[in-house]
């Protein structure tokens, strides 16, 4: 007979008890749409894990004329239904209102897809990147706020006490757009993302996402753009000549590929940031 491993699921209510459970060795559940195929990928799920759908601070919407702040525990399509008409944030609601399939964004959180390492075709990671999010960490000590560029790079090191808790976004962009290539064969992951924001001054913040392990920001495309204005085309034609990414293979395209894509994204983005289809 086989032996079944006992699991211990922790409900919290608060984030002080999530944090508790935290320090006890706890997993907390986020991006549990990746976790529960761990068994698929040859990983062994968690011994134990909090749940953090129970604490409403999670699911919280804060809109201000500067700034919107998310609660970790928004859904995909929450996410959307809460950026929805705001003029700068179009690019988030593309991301979230087009990721995965309709079941995933009803249940995949924003924290989740954020704190998920080993997942690098999450969507909003490029978006949030384009809009110079900051995300804030809830630990025992305290609460503390860092850019999500330096989230994304060292996360396994941010998250061993603390729990992502919201997604905080500078109203600075005056309109911003997203772009990403699926692979209908692999499911619904992206084979790349592109997402644009254009500032008040005219520069723009360029991020790509699933090309690589951890999505980042093209700057070498940015500052090669400028301030100037440029077509879509061009754009494509500046990408193509400013490609520094070493695309990662995966079951659903081969890294070459990944990187060979990029130009096209760019035009589509750009595009999309001129209001056409």
């Amino acid at each position: 007979m086989l032996d079944t491993p006992q699991r211990h699921v922790v409900f919290a209510d608060s984030l002080d008890g999530a944090i508790e459970a935290l320090a006890r060795g706890a997993s907390v559940m986020g991006g549990g749409t990746w976790m529960m195929r761990a068994e698929r990928r040859g990983e062994a799920l968690p011994a134990s894990v909090v749940l953090l759908d129970r604490i409403p601070a999670l699911t919280e919407v804060v809109v201000t004329d500067s700034a919107v702040s998310l609660g970790a525990g928004l859904s995909h399509a929450a996410v959307a239904g809460a950026l929805k008409g705001l003029p700068g944030l179009e690019g988030v609601v593309a991301a979230a209102s087009g990721s995965a399939n309709p079941a995933i964004r009803h249940a995949a959180t924003l924290g989740g897809n954020l704190a998920t390492v080993d997942f690098p075709a999450a969507d909003l990671a490029p978006a949030l990147l384009a809009q110079g999010a900051e995300v804030e960490l809830a630990a025992s000590g305290g609460a503390r706020r860092l850019p999500l560029d330096a989230f994304l790079t060292d996360r396994p090191a941010h998250l061993a006490d603390a729990i992502l808790t919201r997604v905080h976004l500078p109203r600075k962009a005056v309109r911003s757009a997203h772009a990403r290539l699926p692979l209908r064969k692999a499911g619904d992951y992206p084979v790349a993302i592109v997402s644009v924001a254009r500032r008040a001054d005219g520069t723009l913040r360029i991020a790509v996402g699933s090309v690589e392990p951890v999505a980042r920001r093209w700057t070498a495309l940015e500052a090669a753009i400028g301030t100037r204005p440029t077509s879509p085309d061009e754009g494509a034609h500046l990408a193509a000549a400013h490609m520094a990414f070493q695309g990662r293979d995966g079951v659903e395209a081969e890294g070459w590929y990944r990187v060979t894509v990029l130009p096209a994204l760019v035009k589509r983005a750009l595009d999309a940031l001129e209001g056409r289809p």
